[in-house]
């Protein structure tokens, strides 16, 4: 059980306009692995229990998003949400706080006692299935291309990787999934401010936007799923 200070739980002005606008926000880095499967579980670093992630299903029980402890309360207890327990049970947040908190379980120090952190978090009205949009960025490129030169095949340190233009900016290239791919330095320097064909190098794949899958997607930046998401997720 996570100690600290007690823990004041406060009712949200609007707990579904709140979930909403955190739902459409972008995301940025996938899981390192690339891959469909889910990552294993790591062990849990024992830090802030409102920090803790959440996974957050809409009224049909499919994924939307991974949130956090805090923005998770908040929507329990506003009422825009209800809290899954091991069994399948849903628990308003009244219901919920006298749940007991078990040695497996994250707890919150509160006034009474602890209160159990939720794992996942069903929304009560929300129907959409949202897709976070893939920010095209230097990480997330060298994740689509798993830090592979696409001209050379080599998979030299990251720091040894450079970001290449296909058709080089000089000459109206545009920053987009299409135009940007990993290259090694040498192979960088050698291409220079030509296309491939007049440098005689030959791309190992068409570049584009990454076809991460929802589950993926909805992982983004969380590197330890819950074994209680596993049922949600392989629905997404």
């Amino acid at each position: 059980m996570s100690r600290g200070s007690t823990a004041t739980i406060e009712a949200p002005v609007d707990a579904e306009r709140e979930v909403d606008h955190h739902a459409t926000r972008e995301a940025d880095e996938p899981p390192s692995s690339g891959e469909e499967a889910l990552p294993p579980p790591r062990e849990r670093e024992r830090g802030d229990p409102l920090e803790l992630p959440v996974l957050v299903v809409n009224r049909f029980f499919q994924p939307v998003q991974v949130t956090s402890a805090r923005r998770a309360f908040l929507l329990l207890y506003g009422g825009a949400a209800l809290a899954l327990d091991e069994r399948g049970d849903l628990h308003d947040f009244s219901a919920w706080r006298h749940l007991p908190v078990r040695e497996e379980d994250d707890g919150l120090p509160i006034a009474s006692g602890a209160l159990r952190v939720p794992r996942v978090l069903h929304l009560r009205r929300y129907e959409r299935l949202r897709r976070p949009v893939i920010r095209l960025s230097r990480k997330n490129l060298m994740l689509r291309d798993a830090h592979q030169c696409q001209y050379c095949a080599r998979t030299p340190m990251v720091r040894e990787l450079n970001i290449d233009h296909v058709l080089p900016r000089s000459r109206g290239g545009a920053d987009s999934w299409e135009n940007l791919v990993t290259a090694c330095r040498v192979c960088n320097l050698r291409k220079g401010r030509r296309t491939p064909d007049e440098a005689g190098m030959r791309l190992l794949r068409i570049p584009g936007p990454p076809r991460w899958s929802a589950t993926t997607q909805i992982l983004m930046g969380t590197p330890r799923p819950f074994e209680e998401w596993t049922p949600f997720l392989k629905a997404g």
